[in-house]
């Protein structure tokens, strides 16, 4: 079958034919400028900052039982034995989260021309818990009497419903202070904000406990009075990011 020759088209044909191509050119060039005049998204984005403070009363105190001897045997019986003391007086008094953090048992040796030989073992066993602060100074010096001999950490908390309140006190401070910040900076320039496009909450975590100081814990564990343990504050830190439309 023979091609027809674009000169024997009909005329009708060639002009449809233009009249499409015209139409596509026009509605590509429309697409264009409609996209060109979309306006520009003005935002402004600010950090705001909260902090609250919350009063301790809980202290998180670390006690150990080490005990050092000849036969490994010997020694972890002593560790277990005065450790099921320590427990069953804390237990006894209803503390808080106790748990066991460490139990260890290794060699000891003597080293002489380069040789080494063990002389002895040593073991312990360390305990964790909460109490409230105001009691917490009287059952450590009962728990050294019942078979602790040392003190290896002691922190101040606040309570979970405390740092949830104070959560969320931050959070609204936050909030308002990154608010205030974009209508001191819209005003002055004369702009008005119309609608918040996004908000990223930074942070509201839980504090780290507030250690007592090693040479408090060492002087107190060394003095023939009742163990002083004074409590402090924790501080709960938020900061709220707004993206505002202008």
């Amino acid at each position: 079958m023979r091609s027809r020759s674009p000169w024997s088209w009909p005329l009708s044909s060639i002009l449809l034919g233009c009249t499409l191509a015209t139409t596509l050119s026009l509605g590509s060039q429309g697409l264009l400028t409609a996209t060109a005049q979309e306006p520009i998204l003005r935002t402004l984005t600010v950090t705001g900052q909260g902090r609250e403070s919350v009063q301790t009363t809980l202290t998180q105190v670390d006690l150990g039982v080490e005990v050092n001897g000849r036969e490994a045997e010997q020694v972890q019986q002593q560790v277990a034995q005065r450790t099921a003391a320590v427990v069953e007086l804390l237990r006894d008094r209803n503390v808080d989260k106790l748990e066991t953090t460490g139990i260890q048992l290794y060699p000891q040796y003597d080293y002489d021309n380069g040789q080494a030989d063990i002389i002895g073992y040593r073991g312990s066993n360390t305990v964790r818990f909460r109490i409230a602060t105001d009691a917490a100074g009287p059952l450590i010096d009962q728990a050294i009497a019942a078979g602790a001999n040392q003190i290896q950490g002691i922190q101040f908390v606040a309570t979970d419903e405390a740092l949830a309140t104070a959560r969320q006190s931050a959070l609204r401070e936050a909030t308002e202070d990154a608010q205030q910040q974009a209508n001191t900076v819209l005003q002055v320039l004369n702009l008005g904000p119309q609608e918040i496009v996004s908000i990223q909450i930074n942070g509201a975590e839980t504090p780290m406990p507030i250690p007592l100081p090693r040479q408090a814990r060492l002087s107190a564990a060394e003095a023939d009075v009742s163990t002083p343990v004074v409590g402090g504050e924790q501080t709960v830190e938020a900061r709220v990011t707004l993206q505002i439309r202008y």
